[in-house]
C-alpha cells in the first residue's frame, strides 16, 4: 500500500484524539503531512467508518469530492466519532478499542436502468456503492454493505428505508449512481 494511504486512518485516529480534548487538527501538522505527501490535497470523497469489536460505531463521509483529501479525512472522523445520530458521541476510554476505516471513493456515476430484473442485471454485489435518489430524498450504501446485505432485495429495501422511502422504492423508479471504493484499515489495541 502506498505510504499516503496508510496514513489516512492515523490521520483520522489523530483527528478524534485532538476533538476529545477540545483542539483543532494543529495547521503546521497538517501543513507537513501535504509536504511530505502531495497526495492529500487532492479533492477527493471518503467515509470514515468506526467500529468496535465488529460492531459498527460510527460511519459519515462525503459522497463527491468537494475538499481537499486531508481535510475530507479530518473531518468525516470527527463527525463520525461525535456526530453520527444513531450513536453517542465517541468517549476517550473508547478510543482505544475503535478499529478505523477510511473508504477512498471514486465518483458516482448514474446508472441507466429499465426495470428491477435490469438494476439486479448491472449492480455488483461487493463491488459497487449505490447511492438513491428519490423526490428529494437520498441515501447511500458503501460497497462493503453487502458483507452484511447480500442479497439483492434485502440491500435495496434497507436503503430505500435508509433514504426514508418505502422498502419497495425500486418500484418508483429511483436514480441510481454507483461508485466503487477502496478501503483502507487500521487496528490499534491499547
Amino acid at each position: 500500500m502506498q505510504e499516503w494511504k496508510a496514513m489516512l486512518p492515523h490521520i483520522a485516529r489523530r483527528s478524534i484524539e485532538l476533538a476529545l480534548a477540545g483542539q483543532p487538527f494543529p495547521a503546521d501538522e497538517r501543513a507537513a503531512l501535504l509536504s511530505r505527501y502531495p497526495e492529500l490535497a487532492e479533492q477527493r470523497a471518503t467515509f470514515v467508518t468506526l467500529t468496535m469489536q465488529g460492531r459498527l460505531r460510527g460511519c459519515i463521509g462525503s459522497i463527491l469530492p468537494r475538499r481537499a483529501l486531508i481535510d475530507d479525512v479530518i473531518d468525516n472522523a470527527r463527525a463520525a466519532a461525535f456526530g453520527d445520530p444513531r450513536f453517542q458521541p465517541l468517549s476517550a476510554e473508547e478510543l482505544p478499542q475503535v478499529d478505523i476505516e477510511i473508504s477512498l471513493l471514486t465518483i458516482p456515476r448514474p446508472l441507466p436502468w429499465e426495470d428491477v430484473a435490469d438494476l439486479q442485471r448491472k449492480i455488483r454485489p461487493g463491488v459497487d456503492g449505490v447511492v438513491l435518489h428519490l423526490d428529494g430524498r437520498r441515501a447511500t450504501f458503501l460497497p462493503s454493505v453487502w458483507e452484511q446485505l447480500p442479497d439483492f432485495d434485502t440491500f435495496f429495501r434497507h436503503l430505500c428505508r435508509k433514504a426514508g422511502l418505502p422498502d419497495d422504492c425500486l418500484r418508483l423508479h429511483p436514480d441510481i449512481e454507483v461508485y466503487q471504493a477502496e478501503k483502507i484499515t487500521e487496528r490499534i489495541r491499547a
